[in-house]
């Protein structure tokens, strides 16, 4: 999964992307098309720490987390809910949306240029560039089905 994030492949990701529509029906779930691209851009500023949060998971759950969601083929289950829709968005249109998850994935890139770079995961604690490449290839690819967009 860590595919669909890997750099040499954002163009196939950008296309896929750009099939979203503003009224694309998800297979599951209540998000719209671009409160999930949305949901993409936080997650993605969180990896680079343009967002932060408070790392509270016990070290030994973290770890357990970390190989089942990192170092395993699990996929994230459909209808899995991990806190409310926001209220509003923060851009004016999908594709402006879908333009700026770029921006922050290229971000997220340079972040990590820095041998040794590493943020802490909510879930999962520290994670170098290659872990987050994999979770974020496994959060977009879920949420990409979601949409119907890669089975």
């Amino acid at each position: 999964m860590k595919e669909l994030a890997d750099p040499v492949n954002r163009e196939t990701l950008h296309q896929l992307l750009l099939k979203l529509q503003p009224d694309t029906v998800p297979l599951w779930g209540k998000m719209t098309a671009r409160q999930m691209i949305e949901h993409m851009i936080d997650q993605v500023r969180y990896s680079y720490e343009k967002l932060t949060f408070v790392f509270d998971v016990p070290e030994e759950q973290a770890k357990l987390a970390k190989q089942k969601w990192i170092y395993t083929d699990a996929q994230i289950p459909p209808n899995l809910i991990l806190g409310p829709l926001p209220a509003t968005n923060e851009y004016p249109d999908l594709h402006t949306a879908i333009e700026q998850l770029m921006l922050e994935l290229e971000n997220f890139d340079r972040y990590f240029k820095p041998a040794g770079t590493v943020v802490n995961h909510g879930g999962y604690g520290p994670m170098d560039y290659n872990e987050w490449l994999i979770w974020h290839g496994k959060h977009l690819a879920h949420h990409l089905r979601q949409f119907g967009l890669i089975n």
